[in-house]
């Protein structure tokens, strides 16, 4: 329950104080804070805060860490901590240090949040009290309570009559983190006492619903339900985890830098994210949920593969899923294939057109 407050309480745009141990930090989510906010925060810690940068952000701007690195904030207005933040050509910092243990917790936090991992931090011993109002969350808690956040309920289950494919059935599933709905569908007859085919999709507003060119994700849903039908029946888990698991937000603004000519994954390393920050323990638990314990996977994702496995789940066979090629997601699949190793045939991404 306090993460979820703590969630809520960032996306709000309002501080909240992590203890580490005996330390105390006020964090501020830059994505959500107004500069009003921003300033106000600077005011309350008397001007002792600082800009907590990921590692990967750093590593734009040319500086190697471990865990990332904290830039003095003092004098720096909202904008300019906004460009440091997520500007494609904004000049490392002039001072910095590397960061703590509270600040990788701050910016993780952030991401739970769906909200860029930058943050504005202080340390508040002495001036505790100008904080009272505000949410406090042990860090410990972030990873403690992981297993606890992904207990799921079967709330409503209905059939609904698809193009193309005939009857499904909806199975909604409620539970993890701020207790979001996640949805399997199940095609078909699966025979549970088999492996049973299932495809985990992530959500793609852009390429789903509207079509988007720019990604293989639209196919990939509709062509993984044919195949599950195909398959003699099946399960197709839609887990909401846009944007690889950065949220609408991130993933709009990594589109932007797309447009600029960076690929997917450089893209998200400017705004400090990792390539991929999709969990699969939801989809883990719906699958107990169904009684499925052996799957074949419908997937080109070997991650996806290995955290299915690791969780105690068979996986018994892969069949890959894939979607058209286009000259506009051609170098998308291309960096997936290079960079992210998913299992495309790479002769057939030389030779589209």
């Amino acid at each position: 329950m306090e993460v979820e407050r703590a969630v809520a309480e960032l996306r709000f745009g309002r501080p909240v104080i992590l203890r580490h141990d005996a330390q105390k930090l006020a964090v501020l989510a830059l994505d959500c804070a107004s500069p009003a906010t921003y300033d106000a925060f600077a005011v309350a810690c008397d001007d002792r805060h600082a800009l907590f940068l990921t590692a990967r952000r750093a590593h734009c701007m040319g500086i190697s860490s471990g865990i990332g690195i904290a830039a003095p904030a003092a004098g720096l207005s909202f904008d300019a901590a906004s460009r440091l933040s997520y500007a494609l050509d904004a000049r490392a910092p002039a001072q910095w240090r590397e960061a703590d243990p509270a600040m990788e917790a701050a910016a993780e936090l952030a991401r739970m949040s769906l909200l860029l991992p930058a943050m504005v931090c202080a340390e508040i011993d002495g001036i505790e009290e100008r904080f009272a109002a505000c949410q406090r969350l042990d860090c410990g808690h972030l990873a403690g309570s992981a297993s606890a956040r992904q207990e799921f309920a079967e709330v409503v289950r209905t059939r609904v009559p698809l193009k193309e494919l005939g009857d499904a059935q909806f199975a909604v599933f409620r539970g993890g983190l701020a207790q979001k709905d996640q949805i399997a569908i199940i095609v078909g007859e699966p025979d549970l006492s088999r492996p049973v085919s299932v495809r985990i999709h992530s959500s793609c507003l852009t390429g789903d619903l509207c079509g988007s060119l720019k990604c293989d994700c639209g196919d990939q849903l509709r062509n993984g339900l044919a195949n599950l039908r195909a398959a003699g029946g099946g399960v197709l888990i839609y887990l909401d985890q846009e944007g690889r698991g950065t949220g609408i937000g991130s993933k709009m603004r990594a589109y932007g830098y797309q447009h600029q000519g960076l690929d997917t994954i450089d893209a998200d390393a400017e705004l400090g994210l990792e390539p991929d920050h999709r969990r699969y323990e939801a989809a883990v638990a719906i699958l107990r949920l169904l009684g499925i314990s052996s799957v074949v996977l419908h997937t080109n994702n070997p991650t996806k593969i290995a955290a299915i496995n690791a969780a105690g789940i068979t996986v018994a066979g892969r069949v890959p899923t894939h979607g058209k090629i286009t000259e506009e997601n051609l170098n998308y699949l291309r960096t997936k294939a290079l960079r992210a190793d998913h299992i495309i045939d790479p002769e057939t991404l030389v030779t589209a057109k």
